[in-house]
C-alpha cells in the first residue's frame, strides 16, 4: 500500500474514532452541533462571510450538515498528512505515539483560537457559559484523534506485515 493511501486511511480512521467518542459522549451529555456549525460556517464562506456574530443565530443553509461532515473528514486527513510531513514517511511504517500526541496538542490551537472566535463563541469559548465543559470536550476530542491516528497507523502496519507473511507462505 502506498504512503498516500495509508495516510488517507489513517486520517479517516482517526476521525472516525472521534465520531465514535463524541457519539458515546452524547449519550451522557447534550448533543453537540459542531459538525452542523462547521458546515454552516463553510457554506457561508463560499458566500463571502467568514466571521459570525454567532453561528447559532446565522440562518441555516442547504446541505450544511453534509458540508460539515465532508469538512470534518477532510480536516482529519489533512492533519494526518501534516503528521507525515512533519515526522516523515517512516512514521507510517514505524508509528510512535509521541508524534501523534504532539499533532493532537498542536491542532488544538485551530479550534480554540481561530474557529471558535469566527463562529462567534470567542477564544476558548469565552463568550458562552459552557466554556469549561466545551474546552475539556475539545481537549478530549483531540486526544482521541491522537490515539486514533496512532492506532490506525499501527493497524495498517500489522495488516501489511500479515499480508507479507501470507504472500511469503504461498511460495
Amino acid at each position: 500500500m502506498n504512503n498516500t493511501l495509508k495516510t488517507i486511511l489513517v486520517g479517516i480512521g482517526a476521525t472516525a474514532a472521534v465520531d465514535v467518542f463524541t457519539y458515546i459522549l452524547s449519550l451522557f451529555t447534550h448533543k453537540g452541533h459542531g459538525i452542523l456549525y462547521i458546515g454552516r460556517w463553510e457554506a457561508y464562506i463560499f458566500k463571502g462571510q467568514f466571521v459570525h456574530n454567532t453561528i447559532r443565530e446565522t440562518p441555516s443553509m442547504a446541505n450544511e450538515l453534509l458540508i460539515g461532515w465532508i469538512t470534518h473528514y477532510t480536516i482529519g486527513v489533512v492533519f494526518a498528512f501534516s503528521l507525515v510531513f512533519l515526522f516523515g514517511k517512516k512514521w507510517l511504517n514505524s508509528p510512535s505515539f509521541l508524534p501523534a500526541m504532539i499533532l493532537g496538542n498542536v491542532t488544538l490551537f485551530i479550534p480554540i483560537c481561530i474557529v471558535q472566535p469566527v463562529l462567534g463563541f470567542g477564544i476558548a469559548f469565552s463568550k458562552i457559559p459552557q466554556a469549561p465543559f466545551l474546552l475539556i470536550k475539545i481537549i478530549l476530542i483531540h486526544t482521541v484523534y491522537s490515539i486514533g491516528i496512532y492506532w490506525m497507523a499501527m493497524a495498517l502496519k500489522h495488516l501489511e506485515k500479515s499480508k507479507q507473511k501470507n504472500s511469503i507462505a504461498k511460495y
